[in-house]
């Protein structure tokens, strides 16, 4: 009972920062929870060198690189397919087949379209296509309101758009 009193703390340690990596991987950014989850592992490592030396020291790092490993590995496939693809967590619209992510702007329904300018293209402005409405640009001729054009090209937020000669 001693041996895991004594060792709460590392242990306790370790688990956390953990679970703070895992925590930091769903958060933009590299913020406070991947900052504490190293701090917290390194405090597990450094107190298991200074209390039991360096052949401990470097077990426990081990241990702990594989547990991170294992944990994040699980935690990414969950979010894939698993329990956590179910969850508030994931944003299913915006993620791709090939696991990348989405503009929020789905490129085979927009390339091709026809619409209409609801503003002057300088050459950004507004347009309506199928009575959405869109931001775009044009190939960098201006195009007056009222005008009727055509998606030429769809990259990411980028809609590029020219104006149907009539």
């Amino acid at each position: 009972m001693d041996f895991i009193i004594n060792n709460l703390p590392i242990v306790i340690c370790a688990v956390v920062g953990v679970v703070l990596l895992v925590i930091e991987m769903f958060m933009p950014g590299f913020g406070i929870p991947g900052v504490s989850g190293l701090i917290l592992l390194g405090a597990s490592i450094v107190m298991t060198w200074m209390r039991y030396g360096p052949i401990a020291g470097i077990g426990v790092s081990i241990v702990v690189i594989a547990l991170a490993a294992l944990v994040i590995t699980l935690s990414l496939k969950s979010a894939e397919s698993g329990h956590l693809s179910r969850s508030a967590l994931i944003l299913r619209d915006t993620l791709k087949h090939d696991g990348s992510v989405a503009s929020g702007i789905d490129e085979s329904e927009l390339l091709n379209r026809t619409g209409q300018t609801l503003t002057v293209l300088r050459p950004a402005g507004t347009v309506s296509i199928d009575g959405q409405r869109y931001n775009v640009v044009s190939g960098g001729e201006f195009i007056q309101k009222d005008r009727p054009i055509i998606v030429r090209q769809v990259e990411g937020s980028r809609i590029l758009v020219e104006e149907i000669k009539t």
